[in-house]
């Protein structure tokens, strides 16, 4: 409600207010205790993390993780970048994004900055892999077992939904 007085509209009170997109890739995300030992840091590590506003904020807590701690465990490595692709999705209007080692799936607000006609693009030059799911969402199966791949598969999907593009 304060961002749309902030932009100058008028919230929809009606609406349930959001909380950002929820995104699973069923990755190992977190900061383990062997790498960050003292809960009440890795708690507000936590807590920036999810604050972080853009890929820029992300890769200097990075930096500042790699300084006050050693280099990034590979769980670690998983949360920041997948907290990159919640920020990616929230930009196009995804509500949930959820994608696993054979298929995966997103869900898009009622009103999304991703144009239609390249929801039907991708369905079309691709049926095998890309299948529309109601009106709201849109179904994907790729073999993504490996963790990086699952990672590349999803950016650039996202990068493909970009309005720009």
């Amino acid at each position: 409600a304060v961002e749309s007085i902030k932009e100058g509209k008028f919230p929809n009170l009606d609406q349930p207010s959001s909380h950002g997109c929820e995104v699973n890739l069923h990755l190992p995300e977190l900061i383990p205790d062997d790498y960050l030992p003292d809960v009440h840091n890795r708690l507000m590590l936590y807590k920036r993390i999810a604050n972080a506003g853009t890929d820029d904020a992300l890769r200097e807590l990075q930096v500042e993780m790699i300084d006050r701690f050693g280099l990034l465990p590979t769980q670690v490595k998983n949360l920041i970048r997948q907290t990159s692709i919640k920020l990616r999705a929230e930009r196009l209007d995804i509500i949930k994004l959820d994608a696993g080692a054979g298929h995966g799936r997103l869900e898009f607000a009622e009103e999304t900055c991703v144009d239609p006609y390249t929801l039907v693009k991708l369905v079309q030059t691709q049926p095998k892999v890309y299948k529309l799911d109601g009106a709201t969402a849109l179904k994907f199966t790729v073999v993504m077992d490996d963790a990086e791949l699952r990672f590349q598969t999803v950016e650039t999907l996202l990068d493909s939904l970009l309005p720009d593009r």
